[in-house]
């Protein structure tokens, strides 16, 4: 059974801590080293809500923020110089999950804290994980995409699906991969062909998925791609071969640049993930072990006590709803002159 907690438990918030926790901390300072570029999270919501949290907790705590730019060799460099910059706690979202095993180790025989983040360190268990639940999200696009296929009447009989699975050097992309794994084995639906994209790589995925249009044509009634730079990849793989329309392709993310495409109809869903809940957890877990306190879990991945959020597929039916109603996006960013018609249709503008 998987864990399933809702975003609507981040107003609870003091659940991260035990009962005679106080954020009573007056100094100390915390990294949040990230893996790379490939997707705009990391700058525009995960570090700034991490920062103005820490910041609300601890104004005198120093914040570290470094990105390694998908280099599992830069990111240990980056490991090393924060805690030579006096960094006692280590929030890590790891390139490589196994090669970061290795940090880990290096970390708690220093006294360092090292709070897993987003990817699940799985072969040298962090003292904490936060993250959306992966697994959940894989298996939340995947039975989205399964049902708009049954409901669209598409036959199981002649046809199947791509899957494009996340970076193979991500534990997280192996628990998305699961997940959909596991939704489409509960269908009727056959997996013609699956991939797993170097370094989430959105030109890789591309080229992968044009082989496979070359390879099965109109066999491919859709494609669950782990995250919306993969899905992109695809989108973009069907329309310079000309498939139109273009079989329903899920993400994860809601990007701009996904949502977009929703609108156009070009990409079935994708997952909204206000990423800066995930780095407000993570603050509140940090704050806590600079106070050395315990932070409660609700759940364990990998023999880490963990925290898990699990949030909401995107449509076109609900996207207004989900993303632009809620401030998340406004519709503004979303509706420039290219998206001006599927705008107005979703009531986005007039």
């Amino acid at each position: 059974m998987r864990p399933r907690f809702t975003i609507a438990s981040v107003a609870l918030m003091s659940f991260l801590l035990s009962s005679t926790a106080s954020f009573a901390q007056s100094a100390g300072t915390v990294a949040f080293l990230m893996p790379d570029q490939g997707s705009t999270r990391y700058d525009e919501h995960d570090f700034p809500g991490f920062k103005a949290e820490l910041a609300k907790l601890c104004p005198d705590c120093t914040a570290i923020y470094q990105n390694a730019n998908a280099d599992a060799t830069l990111q240990q460099q980056q490991f090393n110089s924060v805690i030579s910059q006096g960094a006692t706690v280590v929030v890590l979202d790891p390139v490589d999950s196994g090669a970061a095993a290795a940090l880990v180790e290096l970390g708690q025989a220093q006294g360092v804290k090292v709070i897993a983040y987003d990817r699940p360190i799985p072969e040298r268990a962090p003292d904490f994980y936060v993250s959306f639940d992966n697994e959940g999200i894989g298996y939340a696009i995947a039975k989205s995409l399964i049902k708009y296929l049954q409901d669209s009447g598409v036959s199981a009989e002649n046809g199947g699906v791509l899957q494009v699975n996340g970076s193979p050097t991500d534990a997280a992309a192996r628990l998305i991969a699961k997940g959909s794994r596991d939704a489409l084995a509960e269908s009727d639906y056959k997996t013609l062909a699956e991939f797993d994209t170097p370094n989430w790589s959105p030109p890789e995925a591309q080229k992968w998925v044009s082989g496979q249009i070359t390879r099965f044509g109109e066999q491919i009634v859709g494609v669950v791609a782990a995250n919306d730079g993969t899905g992109g990849g695809a989108v973009a793989a069907f329309k310079a071969q000309g498939v139109n329309p273009i079989p329903p392709v899920t993400g994860n993310d809601a990007e701009i640049a996904a949502l977009q495409l929703i609108i156009a109809g070009d990409q079935y869903n994708t997952i909204s993930k206000p990423s800066e809940i995930v780095g407000m957890a993570a603050a509140q877990v940090a704050v806590a072990y600079l106070n050395g306190e315990t932070p409660e879990a609700e759940t364990t991945i990998y023999d880490t006590p963990a925290q898990l959020f699990v949030p909401e597929v995107v449509t076109r039916e609900n996207l207004k709803e989900v993303v632009v109603d809620t401030g998340i996006v406004s519709a503004d960013q979303l509706c420039t002159a290219e998206y001006a018609e599927g705008c107005r249709e979703l009531g986005l503008t007039e």
